[in-house]
């Protein structure tokens, strides 16, 4: 055993001596060690029940002959932080909660890695973190949490910040506003789409991370915590047989990732953390795969934000073992994938129980739409690309003039005086990896957008990201971003820009000789922040093309 080398031999006394102070007993001694990463804080309802669920998986793993030592890693959210510069924390969270796994792994040398996440980057942090300590490992999702009911109506977190778009434009009353508040977050988990925590929670089931079926089932769902100390023995039999993330880890499975992700209108933050898990994991991965799957992968999954049902009426309709069986059967993800049981995807799934008369997730050829939710889109104002999830929109083509914002707040000032118009390009930059830095999340404005009435009519374009929660023409990861003086940067008031989703086109509609000229004139802005981790990120990070790495790709 890896852990052999703290726990054994004459020169590890002292070792010893310490460990038995914190309660390791002689028979702990001789049995493997695992790390249990748990994101829990009592900050935000997604990972607030996380400190409950690693009890249970404590005394899972002593049932299945481990013995488990539970230690901290961030979590920042995102549905509070959205619109504050709070939010310039959440993506650069992910590197530090897998800097966090990684460092405990190799530090105290265990066995075994479980990462016990659920709100939005402790996913792909999680995930990227085991990938690094190459050892066996499982990445177990919190939960969604239950909707809020308000007048026989499901809600969730996006029904809230819509509503605040409602309130501007005089379409509900304060009171209203506060019933929608009071009302559509009932208790512990993940924000209940399929958005960023979810979209991601599926991937880690997709490619193997976790046990077929824990992840849908919600926060509070009663037998979460027994299928938490089942999977401690899906574990043990990993380490036994040396079964790492990287042993199972395939190009294919990134496919499958893709496929599903586009096959549910799932978030488009999947794009940048696929990138950076692949990356993690030596496979090859361009942001151009996500345009090629998804355009050939039909949208099978009726979900919330461009859909119908939250995640809980996923997880009653069947869960997420059904997503895979249907995506398999309809031959748009491969079945023949590992994952850390042993099995294959299709042995894991085939057997997948469907709840009769369920509307939510239907075979290929009854598929809601023909294509799937992501489309990367290039061209003068994106030369490295940039992101939209076509679920959220039925309208394919645009062009209207720009409406150029420096910074998210001074746009959402915008939004709420009402001085955006129908046809407008809302342009919001300065907001990329390095700009802002951390590339935060613009929820406030497009939900708000939306909430007064002008979601089909406008169109938003940005080097920062949306929520998975976001529905609209929202065109996010423009590449190059304004800091290193993309052509965002570049754009003024009025100027034309034209979208395209068939032809995958976004365009400045001015000529080249007038953007040199402009160029000339451009000075980056001084960086918000000139010391401490955030000046170390936006020195280190790379574009949105790579997946917002720390490492500079080759």
């Amino acid at each position: 055993m890896r852990s052999d080398v703290i726990k054994q031999g004459p020169q590890q006394a002292p070792a010893r001596a310490m460990l038995r102070a914190v309660g390791v007993t002689d028979d702990d001694f001789k049995i493997p060690w695992i790390g249990i990463v748990n994101t829990w804080t009592e900050g935000m309802p997604c990972n607030f029940h996380l400190r409950e669920l690693a009890a249970d998986l404590k005394v899972g793993a002593k049932e299945a002959g481990l013995h488990a030592f539970e230690f901290g890693a961030p979590a920042i959210s995102d549905g509070i932080s959205m619109g504050t510069i709070g939010m310039r924390a959440s993506l650069i969270s992910r590197e530090v909660i897998a800097d966090s796994i990684e460092l405990i792994a190799r530090g105290y040398l265990y066995d075994g890695m479980v990462a016990l996440v659920a709100c939005d980057k402790t996913n792909p942090g999680g995930m990227m973190g085991v990938i690094r300590a190459d050892v066996p490992s499982l990445v177990l999702y919190g939960g969604s949490i239950a909707p809020g009911i308000l007048r026989d109506k499901k809600q969730t977190v996006v029904s809230v910040f819509e509503a605040v778009g409602q309130y501007a434009a005089g379409k509900i009353t304060e009171q209203e506003l506060a019933e929608v508040e009071r009302t559509a977050i009932p208790g512990p988990g993940a924000c209940g789409g399929q958005y960023t925590a979810n979209t991601m929670a599926m991937v880690l089931e997709v490619m193997g991370f976790s046990p077929v079926g824990y992840n849908a089932i919600p926060a509070i769902a009663p037998h979460k915590k027994a299928a938490g100390r089942k999977a401690m023995h899906i574990l043990a039999e990993a380490i036994r047989e040396n079964r790492t993330p990287k042993s199972f880890l395939t190009r294919q499975s990134f496919v499958n990732a893709i496929a599903a992700v586009a096959a549910t209108g799932g978030s488009t933050n999947a794009v940048l953390h696929l990138l950076a898990i692949a990356r993690e994991a030596g496979v090859k991965l361009e942001l151009d795969d996500f345009d090629t799957i998804s355009r050939k992968t039909p949208v099978i999954a009726d979900m919330r934000p461009w859909g119908t049902y939250t995640a809980w009426e996923l997880w009653e309709a069947g869960g997420i073992p059904l997503i895979i069986r249907r995506l398999i059967e309809g031959e748009m993800i491969d079945g023949s994938q590992m994952t850390i049981t042993g099995k294959t995807l299709w042995e894991e799934v085939k057997d997948a129980a469907e709840t009769p008369g369920q509307q939510v997730v239907v075979p290929r050829e009854k598929a809601f739409k023909p294509e799937g939710g992501l489309r990367i889109l290039k061209g003068s104002l994106a030369p490295e690309g940039a992101v939209l999830k076509l679920a959220g929109t039925e309208r394919k083509q645009f062009r209207g003039p720009a409406r150029v914002f420096d910074g998210e707040q001074k746009a959402m000032k915008a939004v709420l005086a009402k001085e955006i118009k129908p046809g407008d390009v809302v342009v919001i930059r300065y907001e990329g990896p390095k700009g802002a830095p951390g590339m935060p999340e613009m929820l406030s404005v497009t939900s708000a957008l939306v909430g007064e009435g002008l979601g089909p009519d406008v169109a938003l374009v940005t080097d920062g990201r949306f929520s998975g929660g976001t529905k609209g023409l929202m065109i996010g990861h423009v590449a190059p971003e304004a800091q290193v003086g993309g052509p965002i940067a570049l754009v003024e008031e009025g100027d034309l820009i034209s979208i395209d989703c068939d032809a995958g086109r976004l365009e400045l509609e001015v000529s080249p000789e007038v953007l040199e000229a402009r160029r000339a004139k451009w000075k980056a802005p001084e960086p918000h922040y000139k010391s401490g981790l955030f000046a170390r990120y936006a020195k280190l990070v790379s574009s949105a093309k790579y997946g917002a790495v720390l490492e500079q790709p080759e």
